[in-house]
């Protein structure tokens, strides 16, 4: 089964492409550094396909364009640098899922290929919208087909129905798919910038932002018609298809930089699902601990499920696949499962005796996994199930414990014989067993 492992919001200056700025990125740095980063997140999760929202596409009044060529390829030739260019495949088999599932959802959208170039004599290359965000992927990761969506002019309600077919789509595939919403915000922050000035400009960045960082989709997608259009925006479209791949998860929007250096908004987003909440805090935790030598505070974009839960939780580093640290509590020591995490994190990534502690250069490498345990139960070897059910083993003062659904983890004998030796527990001793289940956060999520 597909899954979209990654979403981001980007804006798409020309000017931070290197050989077109010649040092006049720099006035974008911000921007810069946090494409940067994107594309460092998309290199560790290595995605088979990129799906692209350009809003500089084939543009359409009345339907969603998207690219149904075999392979396609762009420069930037309109910016002087035709030697600048990229050449991509494009993923076949997911654009024709989401052209049926479209249809299906009665979505008007056009298939651009080899007759409708001709006949409506468009360009079948790719636009600076989808260019310059994989000029970044493209520095570090290249394994990736595409797909290349141009978003239409049609309502908010129907472009996030949109994200609901490429959902449907994704699904039904087994592709790992990482969405692109390419868009910059205002273009009316200043006198310099390529409209007049308004108002409108600031009061729609900043409150787009905000209703992101809230995960509050209908916030966003109830933004007053009179304030869109005064801030001459050109990334809203992108974003409320992406919001359509969101319907019924929580998520958290995570912006890694926001500016406008040259009168326009450029904003570059992380929307986390809920799941994704989980990894992120463990992450963020080590890290502010390693810089700080002391327990982070909780991050304001952590929802009210995760405060309001009390349960024990493991936290899991590994590095290339291989333990880096695990530590955690059977019941929980702390007032909720964010506060258990923050301080678990800690004990697994500097104080796992296993292990020498992790350094900051090494966390940005790290795979994370969070595990909410459930209640424990007593139970008979009878009822162990090594993939469905951890196991912890009891002997007087003597405890250990095994998380489910382990690599090598096979079989109840095997699973209860670590437990045991965890424990230093002897298997003629008398020993109670018990089971639990564990909610289990995965990075890709």
């Amino acid at each position: 089964m597909g899954k979209i492992i990654g979403r981001y919001v980007v804006p798409h200056p020309p000017i931070v492409v290197h050989e077109i700025g010649r040092g006049q990125e720099e006035k974008a740095v911000k921007t810069v550094e946090a494409l940067e980063r994107v594309s460092e997140e998309i290199a560790r999760l290595r995605p088979s396909t990129v799906v692209v929202v350009t809003p500089h596409g084939p543009l359409f009044s009345d339907a969603i364009a998207i690219n149904q060529l075999e392979e396609v390829e762009g420069d930037f030739a309109q910016f002087g640098r035709p030697d600048v260019k990229m050449k991509l495949r494009i993923d076949s088999e997911l654009t024709e899922r989401i052209v049926d599932s479209s249809f299906e959802k009665g979505i008007p959208l056009v298939s651009i290929n080899e007759k409708i170039i001709k006949g409506y004599d468009i360009s079948g290359k790719l636009d600076h919208g989808t260019m310059v965000p994989l000029y970044y992927v493209n520095e570090r990761y290249s394994s990736y087909k595409l797909v290349h969506i141009t978003y239409g002019m049609l309502s908010r309600k129907e472009l996030y129905s949109f994200g609901e077919a490429i959902v449907e789509a994704v699904s039904s595939g087994d592709s790992d798919v990482v969405m692109i919403a390419s868009g910059d915000l205002s273009h009316r922050l200043s006198e310099d910038g390529p409209y007049s000035y308004s108002p409108a400009g600031e009061e729609f960045d900043s409150t787009l932002l905000s209703a992101l960082e809230r995960g509050d989709s209908e916030s966003v997608m109830e933004l007053d018609e009179e304030l869109v259009r005064d801030a001459g925006e050109c990334g809203l479209r992108s974003l409320c298809i992406l919001l359509g791949t969101l319907k019924n998860m929580d998520y958290t929007g995570d912006v890694f930089s926001y500016e406008g250096p040259f009168g326009v908004g450029y904003a570059v987003v992380k929307l986390d699902t809920l799941n994704s909440c989980y990894t992120r805090l463990a992450r963020e935790s080590l890290k502010h601990y390693i810089r700080h030598g002391r327990e982070m505070d909780i991050p304001d974009y952590i929802p009210d499920k995760m405060r309001s839960v009390k349960r024990g939780v493991f936290v899991s580093f590994k590095k290339h696949g291989e333990l880096r640290g695990c530590i955690g509590t059977i019941y929980p020591t702390t007032e909720n499962v964010a506060e258990e995490i923050i301080r678990n994190a800690v004990e697994a990534g500097q104080r796992d005796p296993r292990f020498q502690p992790i350094a900051e250069s090494e966390i940005d490498e790290l795979e994370v996994s969070v595990d909410e345990l459930l209640e424990p139960e007593l139970a008979s070897r009878d009822e162990l199930d090594p993939r469905k059910y951890g196991v912890i083993v009891t002997s007087g003062m003597r405890r250990g414990l095994l998380l489910p659904d382990l690599e090598g983890v096979d079989t109840v004998e095997y699973q209860l014989s670590v437990a045991l030796q965890k424990a230093g527990i002897y298997r003629g001793e008398d020993y109670s067993i018990e089971r639990f289940e564990v909610i289990r956060h995965g990075q890709d999520e």
